[in-house]
């Protein structure tokens, strides 16, 4: 039973050098500034996909340009009576410029736009993989700093590219970028917060005043080359908190760094105004562990039947929450009024959105809270899909509205969905099973793209997809166990026992401490 004696140590030591105090507040502080770039680098193509208006100029075979009278806009066939003509060439409003106006996007080639979006999701999936297995190998540390790294060059040169292709490439990189971010973040910060703390990370609105503050700033550049620069500049004084942020002692105790994790201990205490606890059975209790020295890898985690269990059930919520939050943010385009306005709402909206999510969380727990969210978008994103194809005088205004709300449940429900995916895992593998949960995700995401383009044809497909799959994955949520009251994990061998010990020896601890 010492892994289960590891764990509860970890988190009465925590509680002793305090559970959120200054230097939570620091460090936490610090991990929540950098999704500023994140959410920049991801929402970019919401700005630099969208299509200005654009006419074409009409030509024959001898490219003599043929003026015709009346305003030809955004249409690639020519008039029926100039059935000779083709465009030559097609006039973009210089008021904006995006990717589109930037390499000729339309036509023939509108396709390119929404492929590009999937290239940059591929990118995520495959950050998310190999965060997994860096953050558990290498420490959360430089994974963290890594993300942010890649993300720095790979928006400088994404500037300067000369065509598409180029521009794909430097955006794979940039998904790269934030999908090894994403996977370590939230671990990186559940680690240093005790269990009464944890879902008050889901309440703050970073992102959301990010993602909102994104569409601001488009308005005011509106133009693609400056705001890669720009997320590029708000990226580089963030490589400068490596000095301030420190490993994860979590990470290096359950990797035999125990006097590293002391030191980790000492300056939490120090900042936070608290002696430094005694830890003096830290060292045994490390090494009353089996197998310390076990690497572990994607392979253990989907050998273990109990992992391999949650990681399919988790599995299936992630992917329809990457499809569905990505389809809506995408899709921004399919609702009416400015774009600029909608992009502003459809962020903005996570922030009460998170704010419900928190307090559901402490009133009836993870796993009713996910599934109770996941029901919400299930009904909201069905019944945009029935508008859409209903005439109605008020077509528009419930389109909106109805997508504001389903954008509301899933940013609520995925960020319910992530505590309990953190909270499911052991430390050893924690950031491995996160990772696979956040590559998962990202098949959904790369999908959404091209739903979103087939849905330019074929009216109410991407809402009515949104909500079967919230449906299925509120049906998967029901049969995960709850993580409320119970401390984190520290070994494989603990979460086996976790959830019949948890019940007996929480009296060891003041049990209102834990959500």
């Amino acid at each position: 039973m010492s892994a289960v004696e590891l764990s509860f140590f970890l988190e009465e030591t925590l509680e002793k050098c305090g559970g959120f105090g200054i230097f939570q507040l620091l460090v936490v502080g610090s991990l929540f500034l950098g999704e500023i770039s994140v959410a920049w680098s991801i929402l970019m193509m919401t700005f630099g996909g969208a299509i200005p208006n654009w006419s074409c100029e009409w030509g024959n075979q001898s490219s003599s340009i043929v003026h015709i009278n009346g305003t030809q806009q955004q249409t690639c066939s020519p008039p029926s009576n100039y059935s000779d003509l083709s465009c030559v060439h097609k006039v973009f409003d210089p008021s904006i410029s995006t990717i589109v106006s930037e390499f000729n996007l339309v036509c023939d080639r509108d396709y390119i736009t929404q492929t590009i979006t999937t290239i940059q999701m591929g990118g995520l999936l495959i950050g998310s993989l190999a965060a997994g297995q860096f953050g558990d190998r290498f420490g959360r540390k430089p994974t963290y700093f890594l993300s942010l790294l890649v993300l720095l060059v790979s928006n400088l040169i994404a500037a300067f590219s000369v065509n598409w292709q180029m521009f794909a490439v430097l955006r794979f990189f940039i998904g790269c970028g934030c999908g090894i971010y994403l996977t370590v973040h939230l671990t990186y910060k559940v680690e240093f917060v005790s269990g009464k703390y944890r879902p008050m990370l889901l309440a703050v609105p970073v992102w959301s005043i990010f993602a909102a503050s994104y569409g601001g700033v488009s308005y005011l550049i509106h133009d693609w080359f400056y705001l890669h620069i720009t997320t590029a500049a708000v990226t580089l004084p963030l490589l400068f908190t490596w000095w301030l942020i420190p490993e994860s002692f979590r990470w290096l105790v359950a990797n035999n760094q125990v006097e590293k994790a002391e030191d980790v201990i000492r300056k939490i205490a120090k900042f936070n105004g608290n002696p430094f606890p005694d830890t003096s059975r830290l060292k045994m209790l490390v090494k009353s562990l089996p197998n310390d020295n076990i690497k572990y890898t994607y392979i253990d985690v989907l050998k273990n039947p109990d992992l391999l269990k949650k990681s399919i059930l988790l599995g299936v919520g992630w992917i329809s929450c990457g499809y569905t939050y990505y389809a809506i943010s995408f899709g921004v385009q399919q609702l009416s009024g400015s774009l600029y306005l909608n992009m502003f709402l459809l962020s903005i909206v996570e922030v009460p959105s998170l704010l419900l999510a928190w307090f559901f969380n402490h009133c009836i727990g993870r796993k009713r809270t996910t599934f109770m969210f996941f029901l919400f978008v299930a009904a909201t994103g069905t019944t945009v899909g029935v508008v859409q194809i209903i005439a109605t005088q008020y077509k528009f205004g419930l389109i909106n509205g109805f997508a504001l709300a389903s954008k509301l449940g899933v940013g609520a429900g995925w960020a319910c969905l992530m505590l309990l995916t953190t909270e499911s895992f052991p430390t050893v593998v924690r950031n491995i099973g996160y990772g696979i949960q956040n590559a998962v995700a990202r098949i959904g995401a790369m999908v959404a793209p091209q739903i979103v383009f087939v849905s330019q044809h074929t009216t109410g497909v991407m809402y009515f997809l949104c909500g079967g799959l919230m449906l299925l994955s509120a049906l998967c949520v029901a049969c995960i166990p709850d993580t409320k009251e119970s401390v984190l994990s520290d070994t494989v061998e603990k979460s086996k026992q976790k959830q019949a010990v948890d019940g007996k020896n929480n009296e060891a601890f003041d049990k209102s401490s834990y959500l």
